[in-house]
């Protein structure tokens, strides 16, 4: 089945559309590297657009009207946003999934040690990662360092004109004879990914000088010390904005686009949404790289319990009723999907790959060989999202995760569909996926766009 590209269909109008959006996205990928900062723009973008903090219904006991728009923040790491429906809540909501965190290099608890005259920071890697890309790169520190007594602190060094970048070494081609033998998996080892830092002794007399000034230069700058390492959560990743791609521009490259350019498309979709008869709602989550668990996962029971708090704002609370809205709903879980490489095709499926430039991907379903961990869509659901996509004139394809024994991935699908709701797995095809710079297209993020406002515009 022949799929255009998205490209021919575009007059000077609608691409110039294309290229306006993608200015925005760029500046949020750029601006929003880590979960916290995710979470934190999202915040300023829906007041922008009239939403208020759940908590505020929740303590002036407030009954929640159609056409509200609410927002529920968990630990800084999760965010859902709703507007609420003409119809009650237990018919069910649309509804948008997109995960907000990254593979990186998390510090240790206790990172910062001295050798060979050089200070440096330990790391263990986030996520399904290469270890071999993520050498010589300029990096940056992103996170949150908070003291005893409650401060927080949020640091991000290397990202500014005139900030210093850090990186992480590797051995020069020259030596390099026995590590060259060696397997991919073990070209860099995890425990030598160790973030370069630091070289200057504060003076002679101090046993690790150079460790001692870098202290120094944390305190004058930063505000906090070596014991404040012990309850951070600092994030390495890439340093520099992401940049248009290509010699026509028609590209994306930048970090964390797995999966923040679903995220990005689905909250701009959700807050320039009108009021609908079905309550429309944005989730955002943390903790998919690693299998959704935790708190700030999708297999907490933050989602659950929110949606409970909305209907006790509607003034009829059962868990009934609870479990009557969670499967009456229809979700996108809005992830990426692996496009075509020509330089790789022998690991894909063409006829069923996903193609730079043909427009947002449905994935009936994902897991690895046999279907493994997957959530599979059902035809019916697929149906009423063609004919959605078709009536709107959205570019639209559909891709597995490349040839069936090569390996495989997952999303959040799964854990929403086990509320017996409708889940599909739906979003952009990217280039170099956990790469430290990954590749997008500005027709396909423009699609998603659009697919989303169509899903959330239509009882599906």
């Amino acid at each position: 089945m022949k799929r255009d590209n998205a490209w021919l269909s575009y007059n000077e109008q609608e691409k110039k559309k294309v290229m306006d959006l993608s200015k925005e996205y760029i500046n949020f990928i750029s601006d929003c590297k880590t979960e916290r900062e995710c979470v934190a723009e999202a915040v300023i973008q829906a007041k922008e657009a009239g939403y208020r903090d759940m908590n505020e219904y929740i303590e002036g006991k407030k009954t929640i009207q159609a056409g509200d728009k609410l927002y529920a923040v968990n630990m800084d790491k999760t965010i859902a946003l709703f507007h609420i429906g003409t119809k009650d809540i237990e018919q069910g909501m649309n509804i948008l999934g997109a995960h907000i965190d990254s593979p990186r290099l998390d510090l240790k608890q206790n990172p910062l040690y001295e050798e060979g005259e050089q200070a440096l920071l330990e790391t263990h890697y986030y996520g399904g990662i290469k270890k071999y890309q993520w050498v010589t790169l300029p990096l940056a520190i992103h996170g949150v360092v908070v003291k005893k007594d409650g401060t927080k602190i949020n640091v991000s060094i290397g990202e500014k004109e005139g900030e210093p970048v850090f990186c992480i070494t590797d051995l020069l081609v020259h030596l390099a004879k026995k590590q060259l033998d060696k397997k991919g998996t073990e070209l860099v080892e995890g425990e030598d990914l160790n973030v370069l830092v630091g070289s200057m002794p504060v003076n002679t007399e101090e046993k690790q000088a150079i460790k001692e000034n870098v202290l120094t230069l944390i305190k004058e700058q930063y505000g906090f010390e070596e014991e404040d390492f012990l309850s951070a959560e600092l994030e390495v990743v890439p340093a520099g904005r992401a940049r248009d791609c290509g010699i026509d521009k028609s590209m994306v490259i930048g970090y964390g686009q797995d999966d923040r350019v679903c995220a990005f498309t689905s909250l701009k979709a959700m807050l320039q949404t009108e009021t609908k008869e079905k309550t429309s709602v944005c989730l955002l989550v943390d903790k998919e790289e690693i299998g959704s668990v935790g708190a700030t996962g999708m297999q907490s029971r933050f989602f659950e319990n929110t949606v409970a708090e909305l209907i006790a704002l509607q003034g009829e609370y059962s868990e009934l009723k609870l479990k009557r809205a969670l499967k009456n709903s229809h979700m996108l879980s809005s992830d990426v999907s692996a496009a075509f490489d020509p330089n790789y095709a022998a690991v894909m499926e063409k006829k069923n790959s996903a193609y730079l430039g043909k427009g947002i991907v449905l994935n009936k379903y994902t897991g690895a060989r046999g279907k493994s961990g997957c959530n599979d869509a059902n035809p019916e659901y697929i149906a009423s999202l063609r004919n959605i996509f078709d009536k709107e004139k959205v570019s639209f394809q559909t891709a597995e995760l490349g040839k069936v024994d090569q390996g495989g991935g997952g999303t959040i699908a799964y854990i929403l569909a086990e509320y017996n709701m409708q889940v599909i797995d739906c979003g952009v095809a990217v280039l170099n996926m956990h790469a430290p710079w990954e590749v997008t297209s500005k027709a396909d993020i423009y699609e998603t766009y659009k697919g989303y406002q169509a899903f959330l515009n239509h009882n599906v």
